[in-house]
């Protein structure tokens, strides 16, 4: 069964059933009302012929006398019945003629009893009073009053059921259509976004999108939703087949490279120092990207756990900086601040994060350029920033910079040995210590990258000097003083 049958269903069941509710209860109210006038007109007169009626018994038979003008029978069709105590008819109104049985055979009870029944064709509202000799309700028991009036009110009853039943029964037609016609209206978007993606599905074509049908409702935004899947997915398609691609390629050159090296050395009968030296090049690169790859792996599949304790940043920030000092790079490195920071985290992927940027800069900036580094704290937040004077970085690409295997300059970048996954590495280690990357860049002016992470406030976690607490309230500022 559709959604739109069963909706239809569902709102003709609760129409319905507020219909059938709302008929009830507009008929038994006004019944209610209208009887109940009449139930207080025959109480009164029950009252007026139980005060006019004599009474009295011989031996076992018991004999009423009754007024024969009766002024309370005279404005409406009232009638009355005496019977005696086994319910035979003893007297009645002259207008009932001569009747074989009670109005209500089935009223003859200790207490005052209201009913209604069919007499000669006429709806009756009947009153039965016990009638007693003595005191109350505690004398004899010798007959029972049945006072009656004739409903005048119960055809009206009649048409108001008949007109409640026919306007129910229009309204849930009437509903039954609009709400088939409206829930057709309502779903054919989801019609329609359901034969575009089968048409996407069957084609195999990420880049058709759903159409927009301007509504700004739960469909309209489920549309939007879908198309940023799918635009999403079109992406990661993509970079899927990139990847391969690159990897394929990455692969493939120092494979090439090996082995023609390898056949050349088969030919001249020795091993050349020269030719060692790039296999063992072209084997080292290809292991760094064996390592990456898996390091990323490792990351998307959330395998790679991160410890979490206090780091000293600053400290770890001065071991990457001696430690590419020490390797004599061709660019003047300058070390302007190191602010006293610590970060929750782990200490190797911080300074792997941190070398990795570093290691960037000195790549891309020509000899005789300038790689600046910098601690700083601002706002809780921990930043550090590596800024070089090198080649810059194109506006367009700036987007894609840490994407995986994506390079600006595919050949320069080749030339350094880079993978062009040193950034995503980078950028996915700041993110999972609850950080991010940013970068600005000219062409020709160099870049400026800058990474935020958050700082770790409980201080007494903190070693200090000989084990002891050392809380230093002041940042620390070091300045490169090396020539």
């Amino acid at each position: 069964m559709s959604i739109k049958i069963r909706l239809a269903f569902l709102y003709t069941v609760i129409l319905m059933g507020a219909f059938f509710l709302f008929g009830l209860s507009v008929y038994l109210m006004t019944r209610a009302a209208l009887v109940d006038d009449v139930d207080k007109g025959l109480q009164t007169t029950a009252l007026e012929i139980y005060d006019q009626t004599t009474a009295f018994v011989l031996g076992d038979v018991a004999v009423f006398s009754v007024p024969v003008n009766l002024d309370t029978l005279q404005p409406a069709p009232t009638y009355f019945v005496i019977a005696n105590a086994r319910g035979d008819v003893m007297t009645h109104s002259p207008v009932l003629g001569e009747p074989e049985a009670l109005l209500d055979p089935l009223g003859l009870k200790a207490d005052n009893h209201f009913s209604t029944v069919i007499h000669q064709g006429k709806p009756l509202r009947v009153l039965t009073m016990p009638l007693h000799i003595g005191q109350g309700t505690d004398g004899r028991l010798v007959g029972y009053l049945q006072v009656a009036r004739v409903l005048e009110s119960y055809p009206v009853l009649e048409d108001l059921k008949l007109i409640l039943i026919f306007t129910g029964f229009a309204a849930v037609s009437l509903s039954l259509f609009l709400g088939a016609l409206t829930t057709h209206r309502l779903l054919k978007p989801l019609d329609d976004i359901a034969a575009v993606a089968m048409q996407i599905n069957k084609a195999d074509d990420l880049s058709r999108r759903l159409p927009d049908s301007g509504r700004r409702d739960e469909i309209g935004r489920l549309t939007m939703v879908l198309n940023k899947t799918l635009e999403r997915l079109e992406r990661l398609f993509h970079a899927r087949q990139r990847f391969l691609a690159d990897v394929s390629h990455e692969l493939r050159t120092p494979l090439t490279t090996i082995r023609g090296n390898l056949d050349l050395m088969r030919r001249m009968g020795e091993a050349d120092p020269e030719i060692l030296d790039v296999i063992q090049e072209e084997v080292e690169r290809m292991a760094r990207l064996v390592g990456d790859l898996m390091l990323l792996a490792r990351a998307d599949s959330g395998g790679l756990p991160i410890q979490r304790q206090p780091v000293e940043l600053d400290n770890l920030f001065l071991d990457v900086y001696r430690q590419v000092r020490s390797i004599e790079p061709p660019v003047e490195l300058v070390l302007q601040e190191v602010d006293q920071v610590c970060v929750l985290g782990d200490a190797d992927r911080l300074k792997q994060l941190i070398l990795n940027l570093v290691d960037n800069a000195v790549k891309y900036t020509p000899a005789g350029g300038t790689v600046t580094l910098s601690l700083s704290q601002e706002n809780g937040t921990a930043r550090v920033v590596v800024a070089d004077t090198g080649i810059g970085i194109p506006p367009e690409d700036l987007p894609r910079i840490f994407d995986r295997f994506y390079r600006v300059d595919k050949a320069r970048s080749r030339a350094h040995g880079g993978s062009g996954l040193g950034l995503s590495i980078a950028k996915w280690i700041a993110q999972a210590h609850g950080g991010d990357i940013d970068v600005t860049s000219a062409i020709g002016r160099g870049s400026t990258f800058t990474i935020t992470l958050p700082i770790y406030t409980d201080r007494q976690q903190r070693p200090g000097a000989n084990g002891a607490d050392n809380r230093r309230t002041r940042p620390v500022r070091a300045v490169d003083t090396t020539p």
